[in-house]
């Protein structure tokens, strides 16, 4: 049994996905305490739940704590398997952090769908903009592929968004170089509206596309209006690619009296930001590519493979996600100034 405290580090409920999904990748069980203790109000929330739930189905497992508000929950996995799953998150949940809770377990069991109806575009949490564009592109170097169709778009705070997606088995990984930061060949703005009229995603889009101009980087302007459901809403991501490949996205989602033009000025304030640093992966990209390197270091993915990558910021998250990473696996994640290294132990 491996025993977690969920009042380290960033105390929220990347501990408990993260645990989630390690545990049922290597089978091991794990018992939460003090679950999201740094969060007000603190334990289960809702998407929490849903994260514990889905994972139980994966993995047949025999939970203890799966309540609203419960601040210790006990899990013992059994056979993760692969195959079609459907969950609700709920109103604005957010379907794509469940996504990435089961998406590796789903992949090493043979694969499978997911269907998820909740929220695409939620505070505090990625996009979809961001997981289709940045993510599922950077982890395809570990061999994960994902085809996605958001069937509806579900905006904070009213969701009822429906995403499906197609989870292909691990193939072998590509080894990738993030030590350093390539050169930036190109900046996209992606601008989106859902139930709202073009314009607004014109406006905002625009703005962002100005506010970059000046960089000497080619900008490009993409404005689109999503379905949507029950919700309405706007959004902005830019990202940045290099030689080809999108390493970096910075979103801002609009809010009811937050001027379009502003919604577009925030996305591009972030990217400004990242670029006058040195990091070859944005702040999100990078704690997010920590677990699919964990499992090539501890040789789940094929032979034991070493990875490093340049940090734009050593935040609490990424500190947090490499120790529940070594709880779980035979790794040693090390942090020198702003270069992570996750290695075999």
């Amino acid at each position: 049994m491996i025993v977690l405290d969920g009042s380290e580090g960033e105390g929220g409920g990347q501990v408990l996905r993260s645990a989630l999904s390690l545990s049922l990748i290597t089978g091991q069980a794990f018992r939460l305490e003090k679950v999201r203790a740094k969060r007000k109000p603190p334990g289960l929330k809702a998407q929490h739940l849903t994260c514990v739930q889905g994972a139980a189905k994966l993995g047949d497992a025999e939970v203890e704590g799966d309540a609203i508000g419960s601040n210790q929950v006990t899990f013992h996995p059994k056979a993760t398997k692969g195959g079609a799953y459907a969950f609700h998150v709920g109103t604005a949940g957010s379907t794509n952090l469940l996504f990435h809770c089961l998406v590796y377990p789903l992949a090493l069991a043979g694969g499978g769908s997911l269907t998820l109806t909740g929220g695409s575009h939620v505070i505090a949490s990625p996009s979809f903009d961001y997981v289709a564009r940045v993510w599922a592109g950077l982890v395809k170097h570990w061999g994960f592929s994902v085809r996605f169709k958001l069937e509806a778009a579900g905006f904070f705070p009213e969701g009822g968004g429906r995403l499906w997606v197609q989870v292909e088995p691990v193939g072998a990984p590509r080894p990738i170089e993030l030590s350093a930061r390539s050169p930036i060949d190109r900046l996209v703005v992606r601008s989106i509206v859902g139930g709202l009229p073009l314009d607004i995603a014109n406006r905002q889009g625009d703005t962002a596309r100005r506010a970059l101009n000046d960089l000497g980087v080619p900008v490009e302007l993409d404005v689109e209006s999503l379905p949507v459901a029950h919700s309405k809403g706007t959004a902005v991501l830019v990202t940045a690619e290099s030689q080809g490949q999108t390493v970096a996205g910075f979103s801002s989602l609009g809010e009811r009296r937050l001027p379009a033009e502003e919604v577009g000025r925030l996305a591009a304030k972030e990217a400004r930001a990242w670029l006058r640093g040195t990091g070859a992966l944005d702040e999100h990209a990078g704690d997010q590519v920590l677990l699919p390197m964990g499992l090539a270091a501890a040789g789940l993915l094929g032979a034991p493979q070493a990875s490093r990558f340049k940090a734009h910021v050593i935040s609490d998250h990424l500190t947090t996600h490499a120790k529940v990473l070594e709880a779980f696996l035979p790794i040693r994640v090390t942090i020198t100034n702003d270069l992570v290294e996750v290695q075999p132990k």
